[in-house]
């Protein structure tokens, strides 16, 4: 057991990330988990908070598959294993796409209401999240961050496995991780307390920040 709740394991990125104090970062967080880890960041940081949704796009025939990964802007990730194995193609998810953006469009709105996007041009981005396993959904975050030009893209996590981060390093200028134990079976091994966050409690931390 790594960290005691999202909370703990916040505070400890926190510590590692100290190096971006007085940069004038923007903290995105992904929910829901993630925004509670990024509290403690942004308020190490002082920096700005708002929040990156991507989601994953399951096989129309078992949804538990993750056969791509869609950003907030309609970037699109697609698991080529998985389509080449199952004979199908982009179009054939097309469906499935078009369901989670607009999960994530009506996630953004209840969080955040209709505030325009933060500005991300010439600027520090510190995606948070609580963990990550395949890196799927991760990868379309950061693939639709870097279209908005950041001076400087950073992915900070408490844990992931080692295999996923050698993927992702090559995607940023900088990734934090405290930890990236073997085995690695799911995120949630890695604490003690990993219950779910309801939408109310990530309003009121965007609130907070």
């Amino acid at each position: 057991m790594l960290f005691k709740d999202r909370r703990d394991a916040g505070q400890q990125l926190a510590g590692a990330l100290q190096g971006y104090l007085g940069q004038g970062a923007l903290i995105l967080a992904v929910p829901r988990g993630g925004v509670l880890v990024a509290v403690p960041v942004v308020k190490a940081l002082d920096a700005e908070m708002d929040l990156i949704i991507p989601r994953k796009v399951g096989l129309p025939a078992n949804p538990e598959v993750a056969a791509a990964a869609v950003a907030p802007d309609g970037t699109v990730l697609y698991n080529d294993k998985v389509l080449e194995a199952c004979h199908l193609t982009p179009a054939d998810l097309q469906a499935a796409v078009d369901r989670e953006l607009a999960e994530i469009k009506r996630r953004l709105t209840l969080y955040r209401g209709n505030r325009p996007l933060p500005v991300m041009r010439g600027r520090l981005v510190i995606i948070v999240d609580d963990g990550i396993a395949t890196g799927l959904t991760i990868k379309a975050a950061l693939k639709s961050v870097r279209k908005y030009k950041p001076r400087r893209l950073v992915l900070a996590v408490p844990v992931a496995p080692p295999d996923t981060l050698t993927v992702l390093r090559p995607m940023v200028e900088d990734l934090v991780c405290l930890a990236a134990p073997e085995p690695f079976y799911a995120v949630g091994q890695f604490y003690r307390d990993f219950r779910q966050v309801s939408d109310a409690e990530v309003k009121a931390c965007l609130e907070g920040c």
